[in-house]
């Protein structure tokens, strides 16, 4: 199917590019290349010494700068600089993580924690001059970062930070760039000064000189090999008693004098930590949207290597039948691309939102604190399909999926930790539930715990559906329908988008009720604790009702009649597999009865029949060049020939 010159797959993948397309584009030509991919063969430091190659000639293209504002070297396009850097992931995950960590982590703090004093710095790491990492993660604080151990104690005598470990448990641990490369180090550690406990701040620590030795008071030490990731030098830092000159405090929200006098323009040291840790929401972006780059690999390489292994004579016709052609593997496959895509429009409308919020184009108060939240549930929702979907991958290709040389082993080692790093993932959906249950409400994010449970129970169905941010079109399809879920056709939008909405407003509702109940007559802990069950699914429901909703905008600005056609279907797999996952909650909550459940699990082996013909197409919209597959199997046809 064409239209001109153009295929349907051309205006699919022009889709799923979203705004910064030619970013995307000119990231295919030029990271093609065999000198990005990655080499499995390598022992962990031959991997880290070519990754630290391939950033310094990433460093020449332009991809840092975009990351940057311009009074600091850089061009001041986030959105651009998320996306190309996002490329990276078909290249090799670790050189993903590696320009994550120098250019977004440790760039990141620099600039939006810091101020005039600390420009100095920025040229420097954007041209790979200073090479640095991000010490936040302690052995015995992972997603508590609000209780981090490390000390910074200002001595005015000196007018220094004295940086300080305390306990074994405070060690920095899980750093990347600590174990070999990094020079000096975004530290965050609990800031004291004049006796008092200021909360966590971060600082600028030299953690090395420039022949790669630790500086006094710095001890560095290697995670040694991990699950993945070879070419990410991960590792651990502890600081006895280091002293850095008062400038080093990136002072954006808050400042001491010299005297040790403190001050801020947020006097609420809660919103004052959140507003620092708000400012670093890239991060978060980036690890779904690298995440869901990895799943999109490995999706093209099942799919293709599905198209081309037979197996299994049919008794009709005597011929083996093509792997795609078996129902089962089309239902293990298909919905998991249709999941890609459904994600792919939700990452491009994330960091659509992530760019205006970080130029200055969006200034409303509440969009940084619904970026956030968005952003944490995507990045759940992201890297938890990556890990099924590479997982289902692997095992669809059988003992070939096994070898190093078709590279699904090692997207899954690689992919492993995204559920883990910017966030634990059951940490962030409670976040993303909480979020929704305090509707927004500056008032309550301020609240005692026992204050949040109270108003957390008083929350009502309607009241969630209005500070949600339903846009305009989402609301038209929902409004438009009479129809009950049972009397009314699944296909059409309108119903599809009640049932995702009524399962999370059910869950946010009765997940109130129960921390009401339990809140009368027991700690606000355990209150908390004992719905917590209750509250992951309602954040779970609640990204799903966002993901939908993407999707059906991203349909709406697709042109092309045979490609919006044929995402139509897509979506409505989407749908129909994600009802599937969740009808026995469904039935059990009387959402759907059981013969409507039924008309659920046709319909998923009715799309997947309909998109079989049409998987090369879907694939090639993904936007992986087969040149970046780097999949022997795929490569060497003459193995599936048939004499």
């Amino acid at each position: 199917m064409t239209t001109g010159t153009a295929t349907t797959a051309d205006h699919l993948r022009a889709a799923l590019d979203g705004p910064w397309g030619a970013v995307r584009e000119e990231a295919r030509v030029q990271l093609a290349d065999d000198k990005f991919a990655g080499d499995p063969y390598l022992d962990y430091k031959a991997a880290r010494a070519r990754v630290l190659d391939q950033m310094r000639v990433i460093a020449t293209m332009g991809y840092a700068e975009r990351g940057f504002r311009r009074e600091n070297g850089g061009t001041s396009e986030p959105g651009a600089a998320v996306t190309g850097l996002e490329m990276l992931a078909y290249a090799d995950l670790s050189l993903w993580v590696k320009a994550g960590v120098q250019w977004g982590l440790f760039g990141g703090a620099v600039e939006n924690l810091g101020t005039e004093r600390h420009r100095e710095y920025i040229k420097r790491l954007i041209s790979l001059d200073l090479l640095g990492c991000f010490a936040m993660t302690e052995s015995g604080h992972g997603s508590d970062v609000a209780h981090l151990e490390t000390t910074a104690t200002y001595d005015p005598d000196t007018q220094e930070f004295v940086v300080h470990s305390p306990t074994p448990s405070a060690r920095k641990d899980y750093i990347g760039g600590a174990a070999e490369h990094a020079r000096m180090a975004a530290v965050f550690a609990q800031l004291i000064t004049q006796g008092e406990g200021r909360g966590v701040h971060c600082l600028l620590v030299p953690i090395r000189d420039e022949n790669g030795a630790d500086l006094p008071g710095v001890t560095t030490s290697d995670d040694g090999l991990k699950g993945g990731l070879p070419g990410a030098d991960n590792g651990r830092i502890v600081f006895d008693h280091v002293r850095v000159p008062r400038e080093n405090l990136l002072n954006r929200y808050a400042d001491v004098e010299p005297d040790g006098t403190y001050s801020s323009e947020i006097e609420n040291p809660s919103r004052r930590f959140f507003t620092t840790l708000g400012t670093l929401v890239r991060g978060r972006v980036s690890v779904g949207g690298a995440a869901a780059a990895g799943a999109r690999v490995a999706l093209s390489i099942a799919i293709r290597y599905a198209e081309k292994r037979r197996q299994f004579a049919d008794p009709d016709s005597g011929q083996e039948t093509v792997l795609l052609d078996y129902r089962s593997h089309q239902r293990r496959l298909l919905p998991l691309v249709a999941k890609t895509y459904a994600l792919a429009f939700a990452q491009n409308d994330l960091v659509r939102r992530m760019h205006l919020v970080q130029t200055g184009q969006d200034l409303n108060p509440s969009s940084q604190r619904a970026l956030e939240k968005r952003a944490a549930g995507l990045k759940v929702a992201q890297t938890r399909h990556a890990t099924r979907a590479i997982q289902e991958c692997r095992e669809a290709c059988g003992g070939a999926g096994y070898l190093t040389e078709n590279r699904l082993v090692t997207l899954k080692a690689d992919t492993d930790v995204f559920t883990t790093f910017e966030g634990d993932n059951v940490v962030l959906t409670q976040l993303v539930a909480k979020e929704l249950l305090t509707a927004y409400s500056d008032e309550v994010r301020d609240l005692d715990a026992l204050g949040w449970v109270k108003f957390a129970a008083t929350m009502a169905g309607d009241e969630v559906r209005k500070v949600t941010g339903v846009r305009q079109l989402i609301q038209r399809l929902r409004d438009g329908s009479n129809d009950s879920v049972d009397d009314g056709d699944l296909a059409r939008r309108s119903v599809q988008l009640q049932l995702f909405a009524d399962r999370e407003e059910y869950l946010v509702r009765t997940a109130g009720h129960r921390l009401r109940a339990r809140a009368e007559d027991t700690s606000p802990f355990e209150a908390f604790n004992n719905a917590q069950d209750h509250i992951l699914a309602a954040g779970t429901a609640h990204i799903d009702r966002l993901i939908l909703e993407a999707f059906i905008e991203g349909i709406e600005g697709i042109q092309d009649t045979d490609a919006r056609a044929l995402a139509e279907s897509v979506c409505d797999l989407y749908v129909y597999s994600t009802l599937e996952e969740n009808q026995a909650w469904y039935i059990m909550h009387r959402f759907m009865s059981v013969e409507r459940a039924k008309a659920v699990r046709r319909g998923v082996n009715e799309l997947v029949d309909r998109l079989r013909p049409e998987a090369r197409t879907l694939v090639e919209g993904m936007g992986v060049p087969e040149s970046m597959l780097r999949a022997a199997m795929l490569d060497d046809a003459s193995v599936f020939e048939r004499g």
